[in-house]
């Protein structure tokens, strides 16, 4: 698991993952304040600057105490904020973990995701140790589920009213991704993406 004192900054083509600051906050607020981002997520939309600050806080406490590992996709060109990658449900002793990830409106359909998830997979498998990655996904996200299946995870079960989200239940989907079939997939497992140290990620570009 990771044992330094923040993220690494993964660097991909486009996108950089790297740990989130008290910057990101009104491009978080941006972000999940969109009912059509959050239309499958398992919270309601933010409503208030407060949300994202809450959000901040909650992934900073999950790095300090290992159980979450909270990533911003930020461009590289300028390191804004377009959207988060996640591990959570962390298991080191069965090598495991879930990922989330979510997307800011404006930038869907351009591959982003895709790259970042590739650059998130590849670091968890390879340098993590995990063997197992895991997703829940709505059934009705199609565009989700299209790109977990376009990385190689394999649908594993259906889970009636999993959620209650605003006082309406949801079903869900559970997908699973072994390190063997990335590996398989992928070729000889490698590093998509190059890492940075802690210090480089808190960069900004105005």
């Amino acid at each position: 698991m990771i044992t330094a004192n923040s993220l690494p900054t993964l660097v991909g083509a486009r996108v950089l993952l790297r740990g989130l600051t008290e910057e990101d906050v009104p491009s978080l607020f941006e972000i999940f304040s969109n009912p059509e981002v959050m239309r499958y997520w398992s919270r309601p939309p933010f409503t208030a600057k407060a949300d994202a600050v809450a959000y901040l806080e909650e992934a900073l406490r999950g790095f300090e105490s290992k159980t979450l590992f909270q990533w911003g996709v930020a461009r590289r060109g300028d390191n804004s904020l377009i959207g988060t990658c996640t591990l959570w449900h962390l298991d080191p002793q069965n090598r495991r973990a879930e990922i989330g990830f979510v997307l800011g409106r404006e930038h869907w359909g351009h591959g982003f995701m895709t790259e970042g998830l590739s650059a998130l997979i590849d670091f968890s498998f390879t340098e993590l140790g995990l063997r197992r990655l895991e997703a829940d996904v709505d059934p009705e996200n199609a565009p989700s589920i299209a790109l977990l299946e376009r990385l190689g995870f394999e649908r594993e079960g259906f889970m009636r009213e999993r959620w209650l989200v605003a006082g309406e239940v949801y079903d869900s989907l559970f997908y699973g991704l072994l390190e063997r079939e990335w590996r398989d997939t992928q070729g000889k497992p490698k590093m998509r993406y190059r890492m940075r140290d802690a210090q480089s990620s808190q960069r900004r570009s105005e």
